[in-house]
């Protein structure tokens, strides 16, 4: 062999030893985690609500759509309101000829009070004066009320969001005749959402000892500590679970109402054989990870996983033993194991 390929065979191999120097390790050993029961739940809006028609009349006006987001108070549809705004109209000129009739009937008791004290009034007349007195005042109350109605009513055509939120489905179009109670839009408060699981009775003892969970989304590839757990105080007589309500302590980027979540209730301590998960390789149906030998080689070994086991990485069911070492970089293993199986 020429002299030119041994020193070149020589510097690779100086080169892969000093980079299996370089590359980050980690020995496996039992450590004390979380014991945890996992439970499939959905997240919900504590604020969901369905915003109706309270009048009748022709949708004039649509200002948002589903993905919007609406402040408080601010007028999301508007109906037309000409057939009420004639009833109001109405209503102020029943008001004003109640005050005019009103007026009318005070002057007609005042003069029959002082011809009475002057003795050229009987008591019949005086009692009847102040009977249309009174009859007026009333009247003139019930115009105000009728009024006051009318307004309230007229105030329906521009339909307000009852809080801040987003818009997450709309039910009407443009143009589109409403009656009262006709579905107008439904929104939610992404600040404020909690996570319902169902658990079964056998697990429920344990699950409320503790009182403490993580909330996992796969979507979202997040996993973050819940807030207060509640437990309805029912259970479904058919599958004999009971729902449980955890609540997000904050808002979370990404999640809705109806999206899937995964409830993992810590319920104890445990021994267990863990592993970052930064070392896992996953290629199609294996499941592996780089073994570092006692000379500095690496290769591919596969693995049986079984539950996470929080930050403290995933739980190896088999194929590792303690005292393992294992490479913590898999992209920098892959080259020193693919460099020397040439």
């Amino acid at each position: 062999m020429r002299l030119s390929a041994l020193i070149t065979i020589a510097l690779c191999a100086l080169l892969e030893a000093h980079a299996a120097q370089d590359l980050k390790t980690g020995v496996i050993a039992y450590r004390e985690v979380d014991q945890l029961y996992s439970v499939d739940g959905v997240v919900e809006a504590v604020k969901q609500s369905t915003v109706a028609a309270q009048i009748p009349g022709r949708i004039v006006a649509i200002n948002v759509d589903v993905g919007d987001r609406v402040k408080k108070g601010e007028v999301i549809v508007r109906i037309d309101e000409r057939e009420v705004a004639d009833a109001y109209a109405g209503s102020q000129a029943q008001i004003a000829q109640a005050q005019a009739a009103l007026r009318n009937a005070q002057s007609v008791y005042e003069r029959t009070r002082q011809l009475f004290s002057q003795k050229f009034m009987s008591q019949a007349a005086l009692d009847k004066a102040l009977a249309d007195y009174k009859a007026a005042q009333a009247q003139l109350e019930a115009a105000v009320a009728l009024g006051s109605q009318a307004a309230t009513v007229k105030g329906f055509a521009a339909v307000i969001a009852p809080y801040s939120g987003v818009v997450a489905q709309r039910h009407v179009e443009l143009g589109e005749m409403v009656t009262p109670g006709k579905p107008l839009m439904t929104g939610f408060d992404p600040r404020d959402l909690r996570v319902v699981a169902t658990i079964p009775q056998d697990k429920l003892g344990a699950v409320r000892k503790s009182g403490a969970a993580r909330i996992e989304f796969p979507a979202l590839a997040k996993t973050l500590a819940g807030g207060s757990v509640t437990f309805l105080p029912a259970a479904d007589a058919q599958t004999h679970t009971t729902r449980v309500r955890v609540n997000l302590p904050q808002s979370i980027a990404g999640a809705y109402p109806g999206m899937f979540a995964r409830v993992h209730f810590i319920t104890g301590r445990v021994q267990k054989l863990v592993i970052p998960a930064a070392a896992v390789v996953r290629r199609s149906e294996l499941t592996a990870v780089y073994v570092v030998g006692d000379g500095g080689g690496v290769k591919l070994r596969q693995i049986r996983l079984g539950e996470a086991a929080g930050e403290a990485g995933i739980e190896v069911l088999a194929g590792l033993s303690p005292g393992d070492r294992i490479a913590l970089e898999p992209a920098q293993a892959a080259l020193l194991a693919t460099g020397a199986a040439k």
